[in-house]
Parts: structure tokens; sequence; C-alpha cells
């Protein structure tokens, strides 16, 4: 016990002297500052009494150079008093000179500062018409190499299946090179036993038309840009969606095997914002269902070719009648619903009761609806060409089997027309007649009779 309380008095006394130390160390460094800081301000006072001693120096050599500059002025009084009238004249000279120099130099910043200006509007002319010219040469421009990967599609589509053959035909048209400021995504959908692909393409917004045509230069105003109207810019836009649609077909055609893909649906849209409500919407623009066919008979390089009326007229498109007001449409399902379960037990006369007016719909819409319920009670139809010269925009062919005549006997098939016009004003049976004497060019045979819808 005794050795223990030793023990713990030896490490008391050991902190102790530890402490001491420590103290006595930290007088040391404390009485060292003391010294230190003592000597830095006798520096500090040596050096303010030297610089104190200089700035008198150096006033008094001010104070006496400026005395001799004194006497020296006025020693030069009097001759410059006889030199006054020459050296009058000499500085009007140099004046003169110097203001003639500075006129010249002015006039060469100007006339440069004049050439940019002319040139940047020049430049910006340039881009503006070129962004244009792109646009139209769109059909033209088109991926013409695509062709080479059919059979890439083929064994994708052996070897992966549908899903394989999809994403092997987007990569295909990612290859396709667009003018700058145009982009799109493309989504499809193929349905191997129908040989039918649903494509649906993202259309850029109306802001990718320039909104001036071109852009001058005036001194008041500067480079400013001369506004294209209105109406050409809404034409714009129209075809500029209208030549990506028919350069999409045209390379998903080209890209395809004939025997995988026979018809193509295209639906394309613009992702904006309703300025209403401030949400999110996709209003579709153009809907298409198109043949392989049909598509071939379009000379896409021909200049003279009107892509807007090309879709409307040739093709039977629906396209929105004011697409840069971003006005949508319905989507043209010219593919078995059957086959594409996108709602499913749904098909295009369900739900009657929760159908839009009918009367609201599009002419083009209505002849699509027509056609669907023929083809749903078996009969096989088309939508005609629409055409200005004759009683009815548009029509449906429709081509039966049997049917039963009013004797009650079933009696051979043949051929009708459903005429899909939504107006009061519907032609007589006679001028309907003699505008369906084409039938037979579409191979239907012989037309028994004219069914108003």
């Amino acid at each position: 016990m005794g050795q223990r309380r030793s023990l713990i008095g030896q490490i008391l006394h050991a902190r102790q002297q530890a402490k001491k130390q420590q103290a006595a160390a930290e007088r040391r460094m404390h009485q060292q500052m003391m010294i230190e800081e003592r000597k830095a301000a006798a520096a500090l006072k040596r050096d303010a009494k030297l610089a104190e001693t200089a700035a008198k120096r150096a006033e008094a050599e001010r104070l006496k150079e400026e005395a001799r500059v004194k006497r020296l002025a006025a020693q030069e009084v009097a001759k410059a008093e006889r030199d006054a009238i020459k050296e009058k004249r000499e500085r009007e000279r140099r004046q003169a000179a110097e203001m003639q120099k500075q006129a010249a130099a002015q006039r060469e910043a100007s006339q440069a500062a004049l050439a940019r200006k002319l040139a940047e509007a020049e430049f910006r002319t340039v881009a503006v018409r070129r962004k244009v010219e792109g646009f139209a040469s769109l059909l033209q421009s088109r991926n013409r190499s695509a062709g080479s990967k059919k059979l890439e599609l083929e064994a994708a589509l052996k070897n992966g299946g549908e899903s394989a053959f999809v994403e092997r035909l987007q990569h295909a048209l990612a290859q396709s090179r667009y003018p700058e400021g145009l982009s799109g995504k493309v989504a499809a959908l193929y349905d191997c036993p129908s040989r039918e692909l649903l494509i649906e393409y993202e259309f850029p917004l109306q802001g990718v038309v320039p909104m001036a045509t071109e852009y001058r230069f005036t001194k008041a105003k500067g480079v400013t840009p001369v506004p294209r109207k209105e109406a050409e810019v809404k034409r714009l836009y129209a075809d500029l969606l209208a030549r990506l649609t028919l350069r999409t077909l045209a390379e998903v055609f080209d890209v395809t095997p004939d025997a995988l893909v026979q018809s193509v649906v295209f639906n394309g849209y613009v992702s904006t914002r309703d300025k209403a409500t401030g949400r999110a919407v996709r209003p579709l623009l153009i809907s298409i269902g198109s043949e392989r066919g049909r598509f071939a008979e379009i000379v896409l390089d021909e200049p003279e070719l009107d892509p807007v009326l090309c879709l409307r007229a040739h093709l039977n498109a629906v396209v929105s009648p004011h697409p840069y007001d971003l006005e949508g449409v319905r989507p043209v399902a010219t593919f078995d619903l059957s086959k594409y379960r996108f709602v499913d037990e749904m098909d295009v006369v369900a739900g009657l009761d929760s159908r839009p007016d009918l009367l609201h719909l599009k002419p083009v819409e209505f002849e699509h609806l027509i056609r669907q319920l023929f083809e749903s009670i078996g009969m096989k139809s088309w939508v005609t060409q629409a055409s200005k010269d004759e009683p009815f925009s548009s029509c449906v062919a429709v081509r039966f089997d049997v049917v039963q005549g009013e004797d009650g006997l079933d009696d051979r098939g043949g051929s009708a027309w459903a005429a899909a016009q939504l107006d009061q004003n519907f032609p007589g049976l006679e001028r309907g007649d003699r505008s369906f004497s084409a039938g037979a060019d579409l191979g239907v045979g012989p037309v028994h009779g004219l069914l108003p819808a």
C-alpha cells in the first residue's frame, strides 16, 4: 500500500515538474516575443525617421528645382515673345495637317464599319437562304444508300424477331443526315404477319422556320431583319413537315425489304405546351397510310413536286389544315386493328355513345371510317384519290361477293361506291355514276350502284 502511494506521489510530482517546465517555457517565449516586438517597434521607428528625413530632402530638392524652372522660364519669356508670330504660324499649319489626317482616318473607319455591317447583313441573309434551301432539298438529299441495309434487317428479324428488326431499322434511319437545326425522333412498331410498319415521328416546332427573309443595314437602325410574311412562314412550315414525311417514308421503303414491309403507317407529332393550361401536349399534324407500290409512283427528285399536294391528293393523307397553329388531326389507321392491340378488345366502331360527333370529322377521316365499317363486315374497300373535278372530293370503293337481293334470293357479288361526303348538297345518282366510271382502273370491276354516305 505504501509503495502504491509512493508511485502516485511520483506521478504527481512528475506532473508538477512538467507544469513548471511548461510555465517556464511559456514565460521565456513571452519574453522572447516582447523582445522581438520591441526590436520591431524600434526598427519601425528608425524607418519612419529615415522616411521623414528622405521626404524633407525630396521637398527641398523639389523647391530647388521649382526655383530653377522659374528662373529658366523667366529667361525664356523674352525669347518666346520674339518667336510668338513664327510659332503661331507653325502651330496653325500643324493643326490644319492634323485635322486633315483625322478626317481621313474617320472616313476610313466609317467605310470599314459600313463594310463590316454590310458583310454581316449579307452573311446572315445567306445563312437564312441556305436554311430555307436546305428545307427545299430534303427530298433530294435523302439517304440514298439506305437500300444497302436490307440484308441486315432481314438477319435482324430472323435472329432477333420484330424488336430486333425495329431496332436495326431505327439505327439505319439515324444514319440519314439532315440540315443543321432539324432534329427528330423516330419510334417504330412492326407486325410481321401483315408486313405493316407503324412509324411515329417527332416533328420540329414552328421556330425552325426563319422569321426573316433577309437582313438589311441602314445607318439609322443598323442591321435589321426583314420579316417574313406570316402566310409564307406557315407555308414553309407545312412544306417542311410534308417533306420530312415523304423523306422518312422513302427511306423506310428503301431500307426495308419488299418481302418484309408492304405498307407503312406514319404519324407525325410535335411535343409542346398548351398555352392555355401549360400542360404538355402532342398534337398529331400528319397521319398517312401508304402502300409500297403507291408510294413508288412518286418522283421525289422532281423539282415541281408539291409535297403537301402529294400527301393530300396522291397518298390521301390526313394533314392538319393549320399545322403552324398546331391544330391536331385524328390518325388514319390503314393497318389491321385486330393485329395491333393498342387497346384490348376495341375496334373502330366500338363505343358509339362515347365517339365524337361524326359531323365534326374531317372528310378524309370520315372516308376512312366508312372504309373500316365495310371491312368489318367482310368486304374489301379502298379510299380513292381525291379530285377537285368530280362532284365528290373522294369516295370509298367497295367489293363484295354475295349479297341478298330484294327478292330474298342470293345474288352474285360485285362492286359499289360509297361517297363519303359530309354535305347536304349531295349530287344526283346519274352524276355520281359518271364520276365513278373509272372504277375499272382500281381493279374493282363493274360498278353496280351508288351508296351515298
